[in-house]
């Protein structure tokens, strides 16, 4: 049994019962193998959930890139707003950003510190890639954001309250904020003369 086995029976696990709920003899007895056998790849059950957490991470970064990549000559808005809604189709069908979401928001108290050493970096790189985008303009339309930086921020926290609305009130209740607040978002951050309509 590998350790990148054991990574994911336990991203499941943790996934389902938090950090304190877990159980390193349930993950072993999902692997197959017995306790002991996971202290031979992680020297804990904190290494064990600090190591399957930086992979979630990681891995929703290169989603975050991905989608901007493979999207890149939608025009901005739809973009933009693309982004949003996918996010929230993704908590509903995937484990690993129910959970990624979670630990984002809610760290275990005993594991805080680590934990947020690992979500602010995430989040600057978030904000620096949209910064980007934002600056670069859209394929479509050209240089219609006034501030990109401003924007991407802002972006960055309407992304937020989506998601921890997605987390608390489900998706339907999320999917009628980012109704309400895309327009006034857009609206916002785009220069003036720009089609709004278009």
């Amino acid at each position: 049994m590998s350790a990148v086995d054991i990574k994911q029976s336990a991203l499941a696990h943790f996934a389902k019962n938090g950090y304190e709920g877990a159980s390193l003899k349930h993950i072993a007895d999902d692997c197959g193998i017995k306790k002991p056998s996971i202290y031979a790849h992680f020297s804990s059950k904190k290494d064990l959930f600090l190591q399957v957490l930086q992979d979630v991470f990681q891995r929703q970064e290169d989603l975050m890139v991905g989608y901007f990549l493979d999207h890149a000559d939608w025009p901005l808005e739809q973009q933009l707003h693309g982004f949003l809604e996918s996010r929230l189709q993704a908590y509903r069908m995937d484990d690993e950003v129910r959970f990624f979401l979670r630990m984002a928001f809610f760290p275990p108290s005993t594991l805080y510190d680590e934990v947020m050493g690992m979500v602010y970096p995430l989040l600057d790189q978030q904000e620096e890639n949209l910064s980007k985008l934002l600056a670069a303009g859209c394929p479509v339309h050209g240089r219609i954001i006034r501030y990109p930086r401003k924007a991407a921020i802002a972006y960055m926290t309407l992304l937020d309250g989506i998601h921890l609305e997605t987390v608390y009130g489900g998706e339907e209740r999320a999917l009628r904020r980012v109704v309400a607040a895309w327009p006034v978002y857009w609206l916002g951050v785009t220069k003036q003369g720009y089609n709004h309509e278009s």
